[in-house]
């Protein structure tokens, strides 16, 4: 037995409550190393009975290591246990707080793991109706002209010449309202605005006043219009909280550069020396050298109020749904905790999602975020449809090793993405190949988490890098991709229909080469996903008695012979 990967700890994602009356458990060992593992457990003040056993099940694998985890109940909810391990010889060791142990040791119980209490306090509250959506990303400017009345005087013309940095082309909440029918076609019911505050830039994300919607957006009876219509359609909106810096035409800057040392505002920034200067740009900015988002010192109790005071604005008295929260990992876990706190006291089901692009524990522990944009995801998927260069097996493993930081409802609430306002079009990280794009996108409605769609994807916008993915959003439908729009159509509905691509377990049943095969089930919903990721033809077997049915093709599959996988193609097959 390889000692060095056994592991376990009493922490997030390893022992946590479900919910008041269940225990979750992980464990962590070396791969294919452990014949079967149980763990033994029973209420921590009981000195009487025998320790319950309950067999834990593998959840997840990588290359190196295999997870198991089990859920456990007991009266009151507080526990005592230890695990018990048999290797492939038949060998057996209980793995205790002390480590590994001989299984017939004297103090187990004072050796055993304790978890002396679910608290109803410290449960995370998993969002139902965010693990079932559908998001839509919106850059604003470039959705849709509903108002041209209100067009800045700079605005281009609705598509045409090349997306520079400064580029306006006058997309309103107008024409986000005027749209509706089409995202409601489409199977959306989540809208996420990139900033829709005053700003003196196209993005909105350098803010001059976040209790004030641009006026080049429209007016804030513009925005009540547009929530109230949403939730006409059953569909949620998210705005974005850009937090961690503000405009440096924001009046508390703007202050700071007029009075400089006796500016009452200077403990809002981090000033590195007087007199402070845009030019000279001698104070802690977003990025390097962004001289027109100062970063804001969430430390400082005005600050910190101010912030929470917008949070809770537009969820009260506008009814948004929640918040984006813009580079929020640069931004402290206590004031993510109030921010919870203050937008939670609001309204219970808002979400609060990070723009966070890398694996992001440390706020995924069930009292700051609900979700982050799951940027692992998005590049490993790149990586292996896209630009083919990792393995089946690399792919699972990143994926398996980003679902095990997590909770399991906090995984199911992942924003999958496979492109953003910050990263290349999806067809151009796919060398315009429509069909690993469709991989991609399949990918997506099928693995665990939420599909995530940013605007003119389903059309087919091309785009490399900022700003040139930023393009104006193809209304003529002449111009559309119609094959990528009406798979993005057909793969919502079966998301829809079909919760075990929601709540299901997650198995993986092949990879080999460049097929990767995975089922997802929860109770009697079973699907069957296959991908061939390679140039050629594939075949795999699969042992089972029923009939299924390939839900993109409607073709039957009769398990009993090869299953036949086209190249660059995917079947999702229901039992």
């Amino acid at each position: 037995m390889n000692k060095h990967a056994v592991y376990h700890v009493l922490d997030v994602p390893y022992a946590y409550g479900k919910d008041r009356d269940t225990l979750v458990l992980r464990l962590r060992v070396a791969r294919d190393d452990i014949k079967e593992c149980s763990v033994l457990y029973r209420c921590r003040y009981d000195w009487e009975n025998e320790y319950k056993r309950k067999k834990m099940k593998i959840v997840a694998e990588t290359e190196l290591f295999t997870y198991y985890e089990v859920e456990l109940s007991i009266y009151r909810n507080r526990y005592r246990y230890y695990f018990e391990l048999m290797d492939k010889a038949n060998n057996v060791l209980i793995y205790t707080e002390r480590g590994l142990v001989d299984v017939d040791y004297a103090n187990i119980n004072v050796a055993a793991f304790q978890f002396p209490y679910i608290s109803e306090d410290d449960l995370y509250e998993e969002e139902k109706w965010l693990q079932e959506s559908i998001v839509y990303q919106i850059f604003p400017d470039r959705f849709f002209n509903g108002n041209p009345d209100i067009n800045p005087d700079c605005v281009k013309e609705w598509g045409r010449g090349k997306v520079g940095r400064h580029s306006m082309y006058g997309g309103d909440i107008r024409g986000i309202i005027e749209k509706l029918d089409y995202l409601k076609e489409l199977g959306v019911d989540l809208i996420y605005l990139t900033p829709i505050f005053k700003s003196s830039t196209n993005h909105k994300y350098n803010t001059t006043d976040y209790f004030e919607v641009d006026p080049t957006f429209g007016t804030l009876e513009d925005v009540k219009e547009l929530v109230n219509k949403c939730h006409e359609n059953n569909m949620r909106i998210v705005f974005d909280a850009v937090f961690n810096h503000s405009g440096n035409d924001f009046f508390a800057f703007e202050d700071l550069l007029e009075k400089q040392e006796k500016s009452k505002y200077k403990d809002w920034y981090f000033i590195d020396s007087f007199p402070v200067g845009v030019e000279e740009c001698n104070y802690y900015t977003f990025a390097n050298g962004c001289s027109n988002m100062p970063k804001l010192n969430t430390n400082n109790k005005e600050v910190r109020e101010y912030l929470l005071n917008v949070a809770k604005y537009w969820v009260k008295e506008i009814g948004i749904d929640g918040w984006r929260l813009d580079v929020c990992d640069e931004v402290s876990h206590d004031f993510w905790r109030d921010f919870r706190k203050a937008v939670k006291g609001v309204k219970r089901d808002a979400i609060i999602v990070g723009e966070i692009m890398h694996e992001a524990n440390a706020f995924l522990k069930g009292d700051q975020l609900d979700s982050i944009m799951n940027y692992p995801f998005k590049n490993a998927t790149i990586d292996f449809f896209g630009k083919h260069s990792i393995s089946a097996l690399e792919y699972l493993d990143i994926l398996a090793a980003n679902r095990i930081l997590y909770m399991n409802s906090i995984t199911k609430q992942m924003w999958n993405l496979v492109g953003s306002h910050d990263t290349k079009r999806i067809i151009n990280e796919c060398d315009n190949n429509v069909n690993k794009v469709r991989l991609a996108i399949a990918m997506q409605f099928t693995y665990v988490g939420v599909p995530y769609i940013y605007y003119g994807d389903e059309v087919g916008i091309t785009g490399g890098d900022d700003p040139d993915n930023r393009k104006c959003m193809i209304w003529d439908e002449e111009k559309q991709n119609k094959e990528i729009l009406n798979l993005y159509k057909l793969l919502i509905k079966i998301r829809k229909e079909n919760k075990s691509l929601v709540h299901g377990s997650f198995e993986v049943i092949y990879c080999k080469d460049e097929v990767i095969g995975f089922i997802r089930e929860y109770y009697d919903d079973k699907i069957m996903v296959i991908f061939n990721n390679s140039e050629e033809e594939q075949c795999i077997k699969y042992q089972c008695k029923k009939i299924g049915i390939d839900l993109i093709t409607e073709r039957n599959i009769d398990f009993s012979e090869d299953i036949k996988i086209e190249p660059l193609d995917f079947m999702i097959i229901k039992f």
